[in-house]
């Protein structure tokens, strides 16, 4: 098979696809994490009104014309921030597995991950501004990362906001070790045609909602109607298809397949999906719209770790701010949605509302900096136990 391999390509394709080579820590896209993150802060700081009270708006500026701009610009930043990271979920996950890995082993670690940052941002949330507005139908399911299945606005989006994408990440994680088996025995000449099949099924669920679902009730701050919004951004089983392109672009890179490409060429595609973000409709502009330059991202960053090419994302400052990048997206829903809207009142000119922007960015990196040192750290290391030993070079045939 290494004949058939571009010499390009050989530079950073690992032994096997199973190898510990296929499993070199990736530091890069750890640090990518948190540019994922924070395209999802600026999209909902920029807001022109306040999902917890519609009547207020989390943008600082004061001009309505330029509010509006800075809030059509950012945007598309949320789309594609949640989209990046449930393309790299599937390429962690996938990168990181080994054969000997059980599926409780597996769920174990990544219910480990997610829940107890969720649950302390939950019970903050029910304390202070969810709890007298929100009805146990619908803080029950939001407890316990279903909420996203149902398609009432009150619950999917309910007291912590953006939780509601930790309902998709659950369904992943549930689903990995069922899906790895068959994405692990894809012949390699095949992996780009299985890519092209994921990208081809978030076009469908993307006609799907377009086409075959109700265009009523309309919401003025949203761009489709509510069950198109639903199905197409909040409902995990569409989502799958984006984890599961990630999931194959994990195996392209082992594999050696994918093409080297230059930093420029990557930033150019980024440019270009975030303009074509801009523009296309929704829900296209949610996920499919970028969905490709996230690959190129992803892959041209890994590839560079596993060539020891330095990358902006690879160094300690990066990667301590991807490393506390879930506490800072869990934790924004609390200091932009509430602090913001109750300390932090008004709004100014241009200059003054950069200046108090930082100003809470710099908040919720500190309590993302606490929720990550106090909660995740210590949980995952008391309670995430050891994997299993690697398997012996019998049983990897």
């Amino acid at each position: 098979m290494a004949a058939s391999v571009p010499s390009e390509l050989r530079a950073v394709r690992p032994a096997r696809a199973d190898s510990p080579t296929g499993r070199t820590a990736l530091p890069s896209l750890t640090g990518a994490r948190f540019l994922a993150a924070l395209l999802v802060f600026l999209y909902h700081s920029t807001l022109l009104s306040n999902p917890i009270a519609p009547a207020g708006a989390l943008t600082f500026v004061g001009d309505p014309g330029q509010a509006e701009d800075l809030a059509w610009f950012f945007g598309s930043c949320g789309y594609l921030g949640v989209s990046f990271f449930f393309v790299l979920s599937g390429f962690v996950l996938t990168w990181s597995h080994r054969p000997e890995d059980t599926a409780p082993h597996i769920w174990r670690r990544r219910l480990l991950k997610i829940f107890p940052n969720h649950l302390v941002t939950w019970a903050l949330a029910m304390v202070l501004f969810a709890g007298a507005a929100t009805p146990v139908a619908s803080w029950l399911p939001n407890l316990f990362l279903v909420h996203s299945f149902l398609s009432d606005p009150g619950t999917f989006s309910g007291v912590n906001p953006p939780a509601w994408s930790l309902c998709c990440e659950l369904l992943f994680y549930l689903l990995f070790p069922l899906l790895i088996r068959p994405v692990r025995r894809i012949p390699e000449r095949l992996l780009w045609a299985v890519a092209g099949a994921a990208l081809v099924g978030i076009v469908v669920m993307d006609l799907v909602s377009t086409y075959l679902l109700a265009d009523t009730p309309r919401v003025p701050q949203l761009p489709l109607s509510l069950p198109q919004m639903w199905f197409s951004y909040a409902f995990p089983p569409p989502r799958l298809f984006e984890f599961v392109f990630g999931m194959v672009l994990a195996r392209l890179v082992m594999s050696g397949r994918v093409p080297r490409l230059h930093p420029l060429v990557v930033v150019a595609l980024g440019v270009a999906g975030y303009a074509a973000a801009l523009v296309l409709p929704a829900p296209f502009n949610f996920n499919l719209a970028a969905v490709v330059p996230i690959a190129a991202v992803i892959c041209s960053l890994a590839a560079a770790d596993l060539a020891g090419r330095r990358t902006l994302f690879a160094g300690r400052p990066a990667v301590w701010l991807g490393e506390i990048s879930f506490a800072f997206y869990l934790v924004q829903g609390i200091t932009l949605f509430y602090v913001r809207d109750r300390f932090l009142t008004g709004r100014h000119d241009l200059p003054t509302a950069v200046l108090l922007e930082a100003a809470v960015l710099l908040l919720t990196l500190a309590a993302a900096y606490v929720l990550h040192r106090a909660v995740e750290q210590p949980v995952t290391r008391r309670f995430g136990g050891r994997r299993p030993p690697p398997a012996t070079a019998g049983r990897n045939g």
